[in-house]
Order: C-alpha cells, then sequence, then structure tokens
C-alpha cells in the first residue's frame, strides 16, 4: 500500500497526548473564550467571537484528523537488533570520514532539524532492512548521489 501511514511508538504516544490536550484543556479553553465572547452582547461584530469560534473550527479539524491518522496508521515493528527499520537510528560514514546520524520515522514525524527523515524519502527507503557495514547509495532530491556506509545501529 503506496500511502500507507506508518508511525514510531513515540510518535503514536505524541499523537495520543495530542489528543487528550485538544479534547480536554484545549477545548475547555475555547468554550470559555466563546462564553466570555457572548456576555459582551451583540455577536455580529464581535472579533472574540469570531475568533473563538475559528479555533473552536480548528481544533475540532485537528481532532479529527488526528483521530484518523491514530485509527489508520500503523505503529512500526521494531526488527532485530542489527537491521534498520522505523524507530532506528543510524549513524552514516562518507568516504572522507564524516559521520551522520539520522532516526527513521514515519512520513508524519518528519523533522530535518532533528535529523528525523521518512521511511519514504530517497535516504529512508534505501536505509529499511539494512545492516552495520552495509554500503549505500541513494540520490537526493536535488540530484546529488550519496554514498554512505552504515556504522552503527541502535533504538
Amino acid at each position: 500500500m503506496a500511502n500507507e501511514m506508518i508511525l514510531t511508538p513515540e510518535g503514536r504516544q505524541k499523537l495520543v497526548d495530542e489528543l487528550e490536550w485538544r479534547e480536554g484543556a484545549r477545548h475547555d479553553e475555547i468554550v470559555e473564550a466563546i462564553r466570555e465572547a457572548r456576555a459582551q452582547g451583540d455577536l455580529s461584530e464581535n472579533a472574540e467571537y469570531d475568533a473563538a469560534k475559528e479555533d473552536q473550527s480548528k481544533n475540532e479539524s485537528r481532532i479529527t484528523e488526528i483521530r484518523h491518522i491514530l485509527a489508520t496508521a500503523k505503529v512500526a515493528q521494531t526488527a532485530g537488533e542489527l537491521e534498520v527499520s522505523i524507530g532506528s537510528s543510524v549513524e552514516l560514514e562518507d568516504a572522507k570520514g564524516k559521520r551522520t546520524t539520522f532516526t527513521i520515522v514515519g512520513t508524519t514525524e518528519t523533522n530535518s532539524l532533528k535529523h528525523m527523515i521518512s521511511n519514504e524519502s530517497p535516504a529512508g527507503a534505501v536505509l529499511i532492512g539494512r545492516t552495520v557495514g552495509d554500503h549505500i547509495s541513494f540520490t537526493t532530491p536535488n540530484g546529488r548521489v550519496r554514498e554512505y556506509t552504515i556504522v552503527n545501529i541502535s533504538r
């Protein structure tokens, strides 16, 4: 299935926590803001009321999105300790000896600033199922060919 969404156990837990917050504390904040705006009288020209209703709409949309993700996404199963899978941190070394570490995550958890790459990215797709000592090569989105050796895999 090409569009199958995969989450790490940590990524799934973050979504569960966010859903709990949005359905609880965030929902209560919005309801209180709407109540306060209504108390001000005429709703037709009440910017606070409009903003609170917009917040409510965005919150409900995100709740729906999170519920869909949690209902349809698969949680990555951990593979053997020496094989790259979703949730693995992989240390790579290029021909010049420069080392880089990436964590393989599902598409919804990518964060380039934290070196968290998708299992569907060029590098992530090549790394899945590989072991320490394997040489990999992939083409980046800008057309550059990258070659590395896997030097360490951890969870």
